[in-house]
C-alpha cells in the first residue's frame, strides 16, 4: 500500500488529485465542528451511547451527530436513497431498463439518487428534530422558528455533502461519498483510543486485558482484510469464433463474487431492525411497550442479552442473504453468458447455469452474512464479559473503512498502471 501511494505521489497528474482530495477532506472536516445553535450537546452525547443506533449514526457522521453540527445527518440521506434505488431497480420496469443502458442508463439512475436524497434528507430532518426534542436537548422548544431553521440547515448541509462528494469523485482520488465515511470513522479513533487509555488510569482494566484487547482487535482487523479480499471464482470458458475470414481461439475467464459485498448492507439492516423498537419507545418511557421491551427477561430486545446477540446474528445473516438475491440476478448473468457463447465448465447453458450461479451466490451470501454477524456481535460480547465499557468499537466501521481503502488503492493500482504501461515486449 504504501508503495503504490508513493509511486502515486511520484505522478505529476496523481499527486494534484490526491493534493485535492485531502484539500476537501480538510474543509469538510472543519465544517464537521460548525454546531447548529441552541442544541444542548451533552444531552446528545448521552444520548449516543444509549443505543446503538444512535452509536452508530454518531460513528458515520464523525461525531457530529453528538455535537450536532451542520453535517449531523452526514451522507445518510443518500445512502438511503441508494439503497431505495437498488431495489427499486428490480422492481420498476423502467429503472430495469435504464440499467442495461450501460453508462447513461446509469448517469441517470444516479441522477434520480440524487433528487430523492432531497425529500429524504427533509424527512430525516425532521425525524433528528422530534429526536431532539423528545431528549430534552432543544434549548428553546418554544420558539417555532427552529424546526424551521434546524431541517434547513440539515438538509442543505447533507445536500452539500452529496455535491462535495461528487466533486471528490470527479477531480480527486476514489468514491467521494465513501471516502466520506472513511474520514468520519477515522475520526473517532481519537476518542476510542483515549477512552481505553482513561480505563487503564482509573485501573478499570490491568496491562494484561489491555494486550488482550489490543490482540483481538489486530486479529479482528486482519481478519476483516481477508474476507475483503476474499472472492469466489466462477470459471468460464468462451468457445472460438470465426470473425472476418480469422479464427479465434477460444478464451478461459472467471466470474468473480466477493465474499463480503453484501455485508455491511446486512449489518445496516439488521441494527436497524433491531434498535426501532427500542428508539420508538424512548419516546414514550413510561408506556407499558418500553417497559415490556426493556423489562422483559427474555426480550429480544434488551442490549447485552445473549437473546439480543443471537437474534442481532440471525438477522444480520438473513439480510446478506436477502440482499445478495435481490441485487444480483443470476438469470441475467447466465442469459448473457450464453449470448456471448460462454458457458461453466460441466453445467448446461441456459437455466441450469442460472440454478448452479444462484447456488453459488446463495452459499457466498451464508458465509459473508455469518462473518458480518460475528463482526456485528464483537463490541455486544466485548460490553457484556469484559471490563471495556462504553467503548463504541466494533468491526462494522472497520469493514466500511477496509473496503473502502481497498477500493481506493485499487482505482491508484489501476491509474499507475494506464500511466506506466510499456506493453507486453517489456
Amino acid at each position: 500500500m504504501l508503495s503504490t501511494l508513493r509511486n502515486a505521489w511520484k505522478v505529476p497528474e496523481l499527486r494534484k488529485k490526491i493534493l485535492f482530495t485531502l484539500f476537501m477532506v480538510a474543509i469538510f472536516r472543519m465544517g464537521n465542528t460548525i454546531p447548529v445553535p441552541g442544541i444542548d450537546t451533552a444531552k446528545l452525547t448521552s444520548l449516543t451511547k444509549s443505543g446503538s443506533l444512535f452509536g452508530f449514526y454518531d460513528l458515520i457522521s464523525g461525531g457530529a451527530f453528538s455535537k450536532f453540527s451542520i453535517f449531523a445527518m452526514g451522507v445518510v440521506p443518500f445512502i438511503n436513497s441508494s439503497i431505495i434505488m437498488q431495489l427499486l431497480t428490480i422492481a420498476v420496469p423502467r429503472l430495469e431498463q435504464l440499467s442495461k443502458e450501460g453508462e447513461d442508463g446509469r448517469k441517470k439512475i444516479q441522477q434520480y439518487t440524487r433528487y430523492a436524497a432531497v425529500p429524504l434528507g427533509i424527512i430525516q430532518a425532521f425525524s433528528t428534530y422530534a429526536i431532539i426534542t423528545r431528549a430534552g436537548a432543544l434549548q428553546d422548544p418554544s420558539n417555532k422558528l427552529n424546526i424551521f431553521l434546524i431541517i434547513l440547515t440539515l438538509t442543505t448541509a447533507s445536500t452539500f455533502l452529496m455535491w462535495f462528494g461528487d466533486k471528490i469523485t470527479e477531480k480527486g482520488v476514489g468514491n467521494g461519498i465513501s471516502l466520506i465515511i472513511f474520514v468520519n470513522i477515522m475520526s473517532r479513533f481519537p476518542t476510542t483510543l483515549y477512552q481505553i487509555i482513561g480505563l487503564q488510569k482509573a485501573e478499570t482494566v490491568n496491562f494484561i486485558e489491555l494486550v488482550v484487547f489490543a490482540l483481538a482487535a489486530l486479529a479482528l482487523f486482519i481478519g476483516v482484510v481477508i474476507m475483503s479480499l476474499s472472492e469466489r471464482r466462477i470459471p468460464v470458458q468462451y468457445a472460438g469464433k470465426t470473425a472476418g475470414g480469422k479464427v479465434y481461439k477460444g478464451q478461459s475467464t472467471h466470474i468473480p463474487i466477493n465474499v463480503n459485498g453484501s455485508a455491511v448492507i446486512g449489518i445496516i439492516f439488521a441494527i436497524s431492525v433491531m434498535q426501532f423498537p427500542m428508539t420508538i419507545g424512548q419516546f414514550w418511557p413510561n408506556s407499558a411497550f418500553y417497559q415490556f421491551i426493556t423489562g422483559s427477561k427474555f426480550s429480544l430486545f434488551k442490549e447485552n442479552s445473549w437473546q439480543y446477540a443471537l437474534t442481532y446474528f440471525a438477522l444480520t445473516i438473513f439480510f446478506t442473504w436477502f440482499y445478495t438475491e435481490v441485487t444480483f440476478k443470476p438469470d441475467e448473468m447466465a442469459e448473457n453468458m450464453h449470448k456471448s457463447s460462454g458457458f461453466v465448465p460441466g453445467i448446461r447453458p441456459g437455466e441450469p447455469t442460472a440454478i448452479y450461479i444462484g447456488k453459488v451466490l446463495a452459499r457466498i451470501s451464508i458465509i459473508g452474512g455469518a462473518f458480518a454477524g460475528i463482526i456485528a456481535i464483537t463490541p455486544i460480547l466485548a460490553e457484556s464479559y469484559s471490563n471495556f465499557k462504553g467503548i463504541y468499537f466494533g468491526g462494522t466501521g472497520l469493514l466500511i473503512m477496509v473496503g473502502v481503502a481497498l477500493d481506493t488503492l485499487r482505482q491508484l493500482e489501476s491509474q499507475l498502471v494506464m500511466r506506466h504501461y510499456q506493453g507486453f515486449l517489456k
